[in-house]
């Protein structure tokens, strides 16, 4: 059977779907930052950005942009009612304190217990770039994942084991990549959903651990 992966824009979509009304989330940079405009305006939810923001909504129309109204990812956005800026170490400690209900990451790896690598490859040539993203891996209530589901030489980014430096410990609680939605169990990976036209063996195919299927 033939299937279609998800668009970035699609994935974003999905998550957006699991926030729930009045969550403090944080969208990290890349692909996560995408979620501001696709969570509905009848939907409370207080988007934090570690720069210092916090309830920021959608980027702005073109032509629209403030140079102050940045995200991590120097995005431009807009700020919603009751929304507020603050220093950076004030964000920091929002991160670290347990604030934040869900924060949404890239990555290089994700082990099958939860650990997270997103900062480093661990080539010589790779430049770290670790951020908050240690701070929030550790500090928010529950963490997801966005990510495609192989590299672009094929390669699984759902492992067994992380074997690039990790940036956070059986931190991840779900994963959203191009082809399915996993959760991170006691009992392993459990795949809850599937793209349309993709078999449970097709895609563990293309996993580096072995997945619980959910969907039958």
């Amino acid at each position: 059977m033939s299937y279609i992966k998800l668009t970035r824009d699609q994935i974003a979509e999905r998550v957006a779907q699991d926030i729930p009304e009045g969550a403090y989330v944080n969208l990290g940079i890349g692909l996560p930052t995408k979620i501001a405009s696709y969570l509905p305006e009848d939907k409370e939810v207080f988007l934090h950005s570690e720069n210092g923001l916090l309830a920021f909504g959608p980027p702005p129309a073109a032509g629209d942009e403030d140079p102050e109204l940045i995200n991590a990812g120097k995005e431009f956005v807009t700020m919603l009612n009751g929304g507020a800026f603050f220093h950076h170490g004030d964000s920091f400690a929002m991160m670290r304190g347990g604030h934040l209900d869900i924060c949404v990451l890239g990555a290089f790896q994700v082990a099958q217990n939860g650990d997270l690598a997103n900062w480093h490859t661990g080539a010589p040539d790779a430049i770290p770039a670790v951020g908050g993203a240690m701070d929030l891996a550790v500090g928010a209530k529950k963490v997801f994942v966005t990510t495609d589901h192989v590299t672009k030489h094929g390669e699984p980014k759902l492992v067994s084991e992380l074997t690039y430096p990790a940036t956070g410990l059986r931190c991840v609680d779900r994963i959203y990549t191009d082809l399915c939605v996993i959760d991170v169990t006691d009992k392993g990976l459990v795949v809850v959903e599937k793209v349309a036209g993709l078999s449970f063996a097709e895609l563990q195919s293309m996993t580096g651990a072995e997945l619980v299927d959910a969907t039958a």
